[in-house]
């Protein structure tokens, strides 16, 4: 995944529906808060905060952001590094989500706890900013 040059407000401009753009804006000021870093566009449509570094086991290697999250129509993505199965106990705390490998799926953040969701995205930053992480 590389970084894009694109402009993060002109890109939370765009997003819709309407619920999308709030939780967006919410998700945008949590996570420079709790990252400390500031947002960047990987891609055409996700907002990323620092960077980390990964390899398969096949021997391919690539960038990713350390957190980050994607405005969709369906759903906002928040993106766990590290995997949802480390979140378990916090995910049964959260309200309303659904799930992939590294996909955490919100409807309406107005239906979740901002504090979980808050302990969830700081520990996978932390656990994904840590030197040697990778995806085995």
């Amino acid at each position: 995944m590389e970084k894009s040059a694109a402009d993060v407000g002109t890109f939370l401009e765009a997003v819709a529906p309407a619920v999308r753009r709030r939780d967006a804006g919410t998700l945008l000021e949590m996570m420079t808060r709790v990252t400390g870093e500031s947002p960047v566009m990987w891609g055409p449509s996700i907002i990323g905060f620092g960077a980390y570094h990964y390899k398969y086991a096949s021997g391919r290697e690539e960038d990713a952001p350390a957190a980050g999250f994607s405005p969709r129509k369906a759903a906002t993505t928040v993106y766990l590094a590290d995997g949802t199965e480390a979140y378990a106990e916090q995910l049964e705390r959260l309200g309303a989500h659904t799930t992939g490998v590294v996909c955490l799926y919100l409807k309406d953040l107005s239906k979740v706890d901002l504090g979980v969701l808050e302990e969830i995205v700081r520990d996978s930053y932390e656990r994904s900013s840590r030197e040697g992480f990778g995806i085995q």
